[in-house]
C-alpha cells in the first residue's frame, strides 16, 4: 500500500482539520471533551495533543502535567479500568480507536454518573481528580496516552478508587462483551458502585490555627472534615526545612492565618529577623510549594503595607462613604513588619492561584485593643488614646466568612480588602464606643496625638489612614457587617 492510500484510509476514521475546541458534555462536572486538530498529508498525519496556551484559551484548566504514561495494547477488545485516580489527566489516543467511559467516583450528589464517547487521534478528554478512567480498544496496535499533574507512586496508589468494568448500576454498554474481551484479574475484582467508597474532596490545611484569626475559622468550619487545622508547633512557617518536607498530598488550599504581628518588637534587632523568617521566609517556602503541589493559597495582609497618607485611591458610597485604599494602590510600607508584609504579598502574588486579604485592626478571641478598653473601664481607669489615626475595625468572625465566601463560591484570584464596613473612627472614638457600650462614660477617654502617646517610646510607625475600599469584595457578593454592629456582639457576647 503506498504512502497517498495509507493517508486515505487514515482520512476515512479521523476528523482532519478539525478546529480545536473544549466542551463540557455532562452529566460529569469537570469532564471535558477536547477535539484536536490533526494535519495530514501523504506522509500520515500530526497533531499537538497539548498546547497549554491555545487549550487554555479554549477553555482547559491550567491542570499542571508532569508525567505522560502510555498504554500500547496489541488487540482489539482490551479493556482497562475503572480506576479513579487523586490526580487530574488529560487522556488521548496516539494511535487506533477506542471507546472510552467514565464514572464520578467522587463525593457528592454526582456520585456514580456515567460518560461514554469514542475517541481516535482527533478527541482527547480532561478527566477532574476521583473521576473513575477506563476504556476498550477497538482496533489492534491501539496507544492510548495519560497527561497526569501527579507523579505516580506506590503511595499514591493507595489512594486510588475502583469500580467494577461489569458494574450493573453504571450499566455501561462496551462494544466488546466484557465475556470476549482481555482484562486483567484485578480489573476483574473491584467492587460494585455500592461497595465503593467515594474519594473525598481535596483538604483545606489552615495554619496558626491557635491565632484569633486561627480560632475564627475553627468556628467558620466547625464539622467540616475537609478541613484541617495546625498549630504552629505541627507546622512552623519560619522553618523552611518543615514546610518543604510536609506532607501536602491529598491538600488542595492552604489559608495562612500564622504570622509574626508584633509591629513594635518588629524594630528590635531579634524581632526584625524573626518577623522577616516568619512573615517573609517562611511565607516564600509556602509559596513553593504551593506552586509544586498545585494549592491555591489564601494568605492574610495587612494595611500595614501602605504609609497612611490620604489618596483617594477608591472611594465608597453610602452609610460607609468615604475615601479608602484601593487593592491595586502601591505598596509604600513605613516599618519592618509592613515592610514583611508587603515582600510576602509579592511572593504570593505570583501563584497562579491566590487570595491576599488586605485586613486592619483585628478583634477577635484573645488580646486585643477592644479587650483591652473593655478591661481598662472596668477597672475605672480613663485612658489616653491615639486619634489621628483613622480605619476600621476587622472582627475575625468576619474575616474568617469572608475567606470561607471567596473560597466556596470560586471567586476570580487576587488581592481584595476586606475590613468591616461602617463611617471610619479614630482609635479614641472606638474607645469611647466600648466604654459607652459597656456602661461607662465615654468621657473618660482622652484623645491624644500619635506622637503624644509614644513619647519616649520604642514603636513601629503607624500608618495614619488604614481605611480600605471595600467594593471589590462585595463585587462578589460578600457583604462586611457594620463594624459597631460586630462591637456591641463582641462586648456583649
Amino acid at each position: 500500500m503506498n504512502g497517498r492510500a495509507v493517508s486515505a484510509a487514515t482520512e476515512g476514521t479521523i476528523g482532519f482539520a478539525k478546529p480545536l475546541a473544549v466542551t463540557e458534555p455532562g452529566p460529569i462536572p469537570g469532564l471535558l471533551v477536547v477535539d484536536l486538530p490533526v494535519h495530514g498529508d501523504n506522509r500520515g498525519w500530526f497533531k499537538e495533543n497539548w498546547q497549554r496556551e491555545k487549550m487554555l484559551a479554549a477553555g482547559l484548566p491550567d491542570f499542571g502535567p508532569v508525567q505522560n504514561n502510555v498504554s500500547f495494547n496489541a488487540s482489539a477488545g482490551t479493556t482497562r479500568g475503572i480506576h479513579a485516580e487523586p490526580w487530574d489527566k488529560f487522556v488521548s489516543v496516539a494511535t487506533g480507536r477506542i471507546f472510552g467511559a467514565w464514572v464520578d467516583l467522587r463525593e457528592g450528589p454526582g456520585f456514580g454518573a456515567v460518560f461514554t464517547a469514542e475517541l481516535d487521534p482527533s478527541k482527547a478528554v480532561f478527566v477532574p481528580r476521583g473521576v473513575g478512567n477506563a476504556f476498550q480498544t477497538l482496533e489492534d496496535q491501539t496507544a492510548y496516552s495519560y497527561l497526569v499533574n501527579d507523579h505516580w507512586s506506590a503511595d499514591a496508589q493507595a489512594e486510588y478508587t475502583f469500580l467494577n468494568l461489569a458494574d450493573e448500576t453504571a450499566a455501561i454498554q462496551w462494544p466488546i462483551p466484557l465475556e470476549n474481551a482481555e482484562l486483567s484479574a484485578k480489573d476483574r475484582a473491584h467492587p460494585r458502585l455500592a461497595d465503593v467508597v467515594p474519594m473525598p474532596p481535596r483538604k483545606t490545611l489552615v495554619l496558626g490555627a491557635n491565632g484569633q484569626l486561627g480560632r475564627a475559622l475553627r468556628a467558620a468550619y466547625d464539622g467540616d472534615a475537609s478541613v484541617v487545622f495546625a498549630t504552629r508547633a505541627e507546622l512552623d512557617l519560619a522553618d523552611a526545612a518543615a514546610v518543604a518536607g510536609f506532607d501536602w498530598r491529598g491538600y488542595g488550599t492552604v489559608i495562612n492565618a500564622a504570622a509574626h504581628t508584633a509591629v513594635d518588637a518588629a524594630e528590635t534587632e531579634p524581632g526584625r529577623r524573626d518577623a522577616w523568617a516568619a512573615n517573609v521566609t517562611g511565607v516564600a517556602a509556602l509559596a513553593r510549594a504551593c506552586l509544586e503541589h498545585r494549592l491555591a493559597l489564601v494568605h492574610v495582609s495587612s494595611d500595614y503595607v501602605f504609609d497612611g497618607t490620604l489618596t483617594p485611591a477608591g472611594s465608597e458610597s453610602g452609610p460607609d462613604a468615604g475615601a479608602g485604599r484601593a487593592e491595586a494602590a502601591p505598596v509604600s510600607p513605613l516599618g519592618v513588619y509592613g515592610q514583611t508584609k508587603a515582600a510576602a504579598d509579592a511572593i504570593v502574588s505570583v501563584l497562579p492561584r491566590h487570595y491576599i486579604l488586605r485586613t486592619s485592626w483585628v478583634v477577635g478571641e484573645g488580646a486585643n485593643f477592644v479587650a483591652t478598653m473593655a478591661s481598662l473601664a472596668e477597672r475605672g481607669i480613663s485612658p489616653s488614646v491615639v486619634n489621628d489615626q483613622t480605619g476600621r475595625l476587622t472582627f475575625t468572625r468576619d474575616l474568617a466568612d469572608g475567606i470561607r465566601h471567596l473560597l466556596a463560591n470560586g471567586a476570580p484570584y487576587g488581592t481584595y480588602n476586606l475590613t468591616n464596613a461602617g463611617e471610619p473612627m479614630s482609635w479614641a472614638q472606638i474607645a469611647a464606643e466600648v466604654y459607652a457600650a459597656t456602661g461607662h462614660d465615654p468621657a473618660a477617654v482622652t484623645g491624644v496625638s500619635t506622637g503624644e502617646y509614644f513619647a519616649g517610646k520604642q514603636a513601629a510607625p503607624r500608618p495614619a489612614n488604614s481605611v480600605l475600599d471595600l467594593a471589590k469584595i462585595r463585587s462578589t457578593g460578600f457583604e462586611p457587617e457594620d463594624q459597631l454592629v460586630r462591637l456591641r456582639e463582641y462586648l456583649h457576647g
